[in-house]
């Protein structure tokens, strides 16, 4: 009996015009040059009087909609500073057992957001290695601004806004890869609202509503809503005054908190943004956000200089994901 011979190393032409190059995301005619066989830079058209937003992240929790994913969250850290995401470079390593069609169903993915986002996939770098057991992906994006925002410019006195509700991609992931986690004591109906909180992830909208008044705005990722706050505060110098009590957390996530013993404080909050304003613009964010259709809480201020470090806020995602299933006593 033959065994089928698994994938290693980079896609042969053939193989790469199929299940990669087939999927380029947004048309845009400042890509000059693109994607494409032998091709080992993008060179893209830079329009005047644009700053340049650069950033780059990996997916690294998520297997279920990890092309999707991809684009979310460097969007949204494009989106942070303001700026509009313009195009993404894609690395993939994955594992031979994948197969050409699992790198196609990942492109596939990555293809669909990115034309959702009007993004134009402008390169990457494609391989099957079988040093790897789970597909390592990770993109670089590229987007254009119109002005800068920066920490510096946080004052004492200042607003902070939250947007939607704390903990969205962490228990989106959590509903999706580990159901079993919830299954004692929510309903299948319940998991699958939670699983569908994957779709408000994109914080782009938000972005766009505010960015004319916001002083600065951050992703909250690793470390969840408070590990924002808390790099936020190391940024600016000033001490971040949360009021607890008026923190949106949705009772589902609030439940799976008290059931699995985790903070979701704490948890990966990708979906939310933090927006910092001065005291005479909120009403603009506000009346910007309402008429955006998006949800938001103003949750604190900012106070004087830090006079002691905030504790380090350790990401809750890990370990839950790792967690054996508990049984509803």
């Amino acid at each position: 009996m033959n065994e089928e011979k698994l994938p290693e190393g980079k896609l042969s032409p053939l193989s790469l015009k199929k299940n990669i190059l087939t999927y380029t995301g947004a048309l845009k005619p400042e890509l000059l040059v693109g994607p494409a066989v032998g091709e080992d830079a993008a060179v893209i058209k830079w329009p005047e009087g644009k700053y340049l937003v650069f950033s780059s992240d990996p997916i690294v929790g998520a297997s279920i909609g990890a092309g999707k994913l991809l684009v979310r969250i460097n969007s949204n850290d494009i989106a942070s500073k303001g700026a509009d995401p313009e195009y993404l470079v894609v690395t993939l390593i994955l594992p031979p057992s994948m197969g050409e069609e699992g790198a196609a169903q990942i492109m596939r993915e990555i293809h669909n957001e990115c034309l959702l986002q009007n993004i134009a996939i402008a390169g990457g770098h494609t391989e099957f290695n079988s040093e790897y057991d789970r597909p390592v992906i990770s993109a670089a994006m590229i987007g254009t601004a119109d002005r800068v925002l920066r920490a510096s410019d946080i004052q004492t006195g200042d607003l902070v806004i939250i947007t939607k509700h704390i903990a969205i991609e962490g228990m989106s992931i959590i509903a999706t890869d580990r159901p079993d986690l919830l299954s004692s004591f929510m309903s299948e109906e319940e998991i699958e609202k939670m699983r569908s909180w994957s779709d408000e992830i994109s914080v782009l909208n938000e972005s766009k509503a505010v960015r004319k008044v916001a002083k600065f705005m951050h992703d909250p990722t690793e470390g969840g809503f408070m590990g924002g706050v808390k790099e936020i505060s190391l940024l600016c110098g000033l001490e971040v005054l949360i009021d607890q009590n008026s923190l949106p957390i949705d009772p589902l996530t609030r439940r799976a908190s008290e059931k699995l013993k985790f903070n979701p404080l704490n948890l990966i909050a990708s979906g939310s943004l933090i927006v910092v304003v001065a005291k005479k613009d909120l009403p603009e964010a506000q009346k910007s956000l309402r008429d955006s259709g998006i949800e938001f809480t103003v949750v604190g201020t900012i106070g004087e200089k830090i006079k002691s470090e905030m504790p380090e806020f350790e990401e809750e995602l890990w370990r839950l994901l790792k967690m054996e299933k508990i049984d509803e006593q």
